[in-house]
């Protein structure tokens, strides 16, 4: 009885520890060329509500921005910072579990 409860006990907070995950997302951006490009962007990135980071990687044109527990970036709001920013979007997708992978390239 008590092995199944302790089983049961790590299993809900193993859940808990998924679901108040910060979320990433992973953002294909054409014309990224220099620091000054990505300073660019992380500026606009990072006024959108929720998110608390950014990363920039000029060299594969790929932008990594995570937000806070509870917020989303959709699509269309990338989108419009990226194009805020001077910039085009070119592919959207959502980071495996935290570890900033990309699939959208």
């Amino acid at each position: 009885m008590v092995g199944k409860l302790t089983l049961l006990l790590a299993a809900v907070i193993v859940s808990v520890a998924v679901l108040a995950a910060d979320h990433q997302y992973v953002l294909g951006v054409d014309g990224l060329a220099c620091p000054f490009c990505a300073y660019g962007i992380e500026k606009r990135l990072n006024k959108v509500d929720g998110v608390t980071d950014v990363q920039v990687d000029v060299g594969k044109s790929v932008v990594h921005v995570t937000m806070q527990e509870g917020k989303v970036l959709t699509e269309d709001r990338a989108r419009q910072a990226v194009d805020e920013a001077g910039f085009t979007l070119r592919s959207y997708s959502v980071a495996d579990g935290g570890t900033g992978g990309s699939n959208g390239q």
